[in-house]
C-alpha cells in the first residue's frame, strides 16, 4: 500500500436519534444515525409483526377477488 494516501482507520462513536451510544471503527470520529440496533422495528420484532398484517391483508383481497371471477 501506498504511505499517505489512505484515511486512519479509528474508533468512532456512534451516536442514535434516541441517545443509543456505541463505538465501531470508522475513518470518521462521529456517526449519527436516526435509527439503530435498539430502536429499528427490524432488531426489535416490530417489523415481524407488521409484515404478517400485510400478508393476511393480501390473502383477504385474493380471497375477494377469486370469489367475484367464480361468480
Amino acid at each position: 500500500m501506498k504511505k499517505k494516501i489512505h484515511p486512519n482507520y479509528e474508533l468512532a462513536t456512534v451516536t442514535c436519534a434516541c441517545g443509543e451510544k456505541y463505538q465501531v471503527y470508522s475513518t470518521t470520529k462521529s456517526i449519527f444515525v436516526e435509527t439503530c440496533r435498539k430502536c429499528s422495528p427490524v432488531f426489535t420484532g416490530g417489523e415481524t409483526k407488521a409484515v404478517i398484517g400485510q400478508v393476511e391483508k393480501f390473502l383477504k383481497r385474493k380471497a375477494k377477488i377469486s370469489e367475484k371471477k367464480k361468480k
